[in-house]
């Protein structure tokens, strides 16, 4: 089942829309959920998506939804491992004026890292991280 993309009306697929005067379709799919990709990249929005679509049937059985859900929740643990390491360097005296310049640095680079990880996601890609995307390929596959 195709739609025409400029007025919305059904066509055949392939064939052009007889309101439009020959506009191409566009095939949509129905009833089947998200797309792969989409639901690659909603998992690292937010580390609840990924949890909801490693429960959820259609999506718990799809090998790229699953590696992207579990290297979300896998950076997320990561950094949240890397977050509390750095609070307690900055509670010793010396150390502590140091992480006021590694905050942003580390900041920065960590919010980089999340936005490549959904826009490759989004494109279709299984961008594995060094050790996370390792072990998520693992979890992804059993």
């Amino acid at each position: 089942m195709a739609f025409c993309p400029s007025c919305g009306a059904q066509i055949a697929d392939g064939g052009a829309c007889p309101k439009c005067a020959g506009t191409a379709g566009v095939p949509v799919t129905t009833g089947s959920g998200l797309e792969d990709n989409v639901a690659g990249a909603l998992a690292y929005v937010t580390i609840i998506p990924a949890i909801v679509f490693l429960v959820l049937e259609p999506y718990n059985r799809r090998r790229f939804v699953r590696f992207h859900s579990f290297q979300c929740i896998f950076f997320a643990i990561a950094w949240m491992i890397l977050s509390i390491g750095l609070s307690i360097v900055a509670h010793i005296p010396f150390l502590g004026w140091m992480t006021l310049l590694i905050w942003p640095l580390v900041s920065l680079v960590g919010f980089v890292v999340w936005l490549i990880l959904l826009l490759k996601a989004y494109q279709g890609q299984m961008f594995k991280l060094p050790v996370i995307g390792d072990m998520a390929e693992r979890q992804a596959g059993a």
